[in-house]
């Protein structure tokens, strides 16, 4: 202010004011943060956080099989430090979901409280109508475990096709076939695959692999479950304990097949205090899981793969309840004529074939010391059961 010149009076803390207000409604001022939290059905909010956001990306490390990056939302207020999730009305469920598409190189986690969601949709894959494209959409164990890295390649040198694929939960796959948006599906959610050839779309559903599930959880083990081969029974300490669950929450074969388990407890988890559905591939379940010291039900392959990025124990396994079977589906195309069918059969001829067939058996024990999947082409495993 130059010399002669007089402030008027009231100016100063008028604009103050000003700023302030505007630096609230920005969530902009002094690092201060105000989120509201997913509507309930009344149209009022069920919670609302007020803390200063930190958000941190992490790159996939070079080491990891999957190169998507992960990032997390960590808000630290009166209440600590919470990953990924936010504090909601008693009785309501927390739920981290996934922001970005299948297709995108990282994915965000954001708070949101649900009960049971409904799977996000997978964006599809524009069709190219070349003759030697196709599109393959698979669960995110089969990406996550890094067997379709070496895979892919293997059929693209062998057959000369270029192939596109979708790595999401198994629901999402079968959905995108279901709609016509794939040309052949990788899977493992056996009452969803069923649907899918009863329906007339999926066709010549064939069994490919497979491997288990487990329990993993915090070495802590708060619910004492470790050494059981029962899941039920580990599932109903963990209720019982109030410990924390991590789910998929993305109606993925992992989700399905764990959701099942708990019907057959007699628990309903979902609202519950300790229950969190991720939004998530199983990878990234992995990963909150463990920042969470929390429990979850993961597939043996990806855990696995993941073991350098977690430190979560096998606490059950070995339970028969927990055998997880991938089938590969061909898409009708009298049903949906864009469908590149001859490229479909040639992919379902390359992974039944006898050496892709040994060469998944191999897979992971130069680096695991154990396999991550059992080839089972034609029920040559001798399952109980091959449908499932």
């Amino acid at each position: 202010m130059t010399t002669g010149q007089r402030r008027r009076p009231g100016t100063i803390p008028v604009l103050a004011a000003l700023l302030i207000a505007l630096c609230t409604m920005l969530s902009a001022c002094g690092g201060a943060a105000t989120a509201i939290i997913a509507p309930a059905s009344s149209g009022a909010p069920t919670s609302v956080v007020s803390s200063a956001p930190t958000v941190a990306v992490t790159a996939a490390s070079s080491a990891a099989p999957s190169t998507a990056a992960t990032a997390r939302a960590s808000a630290t207020g009166a209440g600590g430090t919470a990953i990924g999730t936010a504090t909601t009305t008693p009785g309501a469920a927390t739920a981290t979901r996934a922001g970005a598409t299948p297709s995108a190189a990282s994915t965000a986690t954001r708070a949101a409280t649900a009960a049971t969601p409904a799977a996000a949709q997978p964006t599809a894959i524009p069709r190219t109508g070349g003759p030697q494209d196709i599109i393959l959409s698979t669960t995110t164990s089969t990406q996550d475990s890094g067997l379709l890295d070496v895979l892919i390649p293997r059929f693209e040198q062998q057959t000369g096709y270029r192939v596109k694929v979708v790595s999401v939960g198994s629901g999402a796959a079968i959905a995108l076939g279901q709609r016509g948006e794939a040309d052949v599906v990788l899977a493992h959610a056996p009452d969803n695959e069923r649907q899918f050839v009863a329906s007339g779309v999926g066709i010549a559903r064939q069994i490919v692999m497979y491997n288990d599930f487990i329990i993993v959880g915090p070495a802590t083990d708060p619910a004492k479950i470790g050494g059981s081969t029962n899941a039920l029974d580990a599932l109903k300490k963990i209720a019982a304990s109030g410990s924390p669950f991590i789910s998929r929450g993305d109606n993925s074969g992992t989700q399905q097949l764990e959701l099942g388990l708990w019907k057959l407890t007699g628990i309903a988890p979902q609202g519950q205090g300790w229950y969190t559905e991720s939004g998530t591939g199983m990878g990234q379940t992995l990963q909150i899981a463990d920042q969470r010291r929390a429990y979850t039900i993961a597939d043996r392959a990806t855990y696995l793969a993941f073991q350098g990025r977690i430190q979560l124990p096998i606490l059950v396994e070995r339970d028969e309840r927990l055998l997880n079977v991938y089938h590969v589906i061909a898409v009708s195309p009298a049903r949906f004529p864009a469908v590149n069918a001859v490229g479909a059969q040639a992919f379902v001829d390359f992974i039944l074939a006898p050496d892709t067939q040994q060469f998944i058996g191999q897979f992971g024990i130069d680096k695991y010391g154990q396999p991550l999947f059992t080839p089972c082409v034609r029920n040559s495993c001798g399952l109980t059961d091959p449908k499932d």
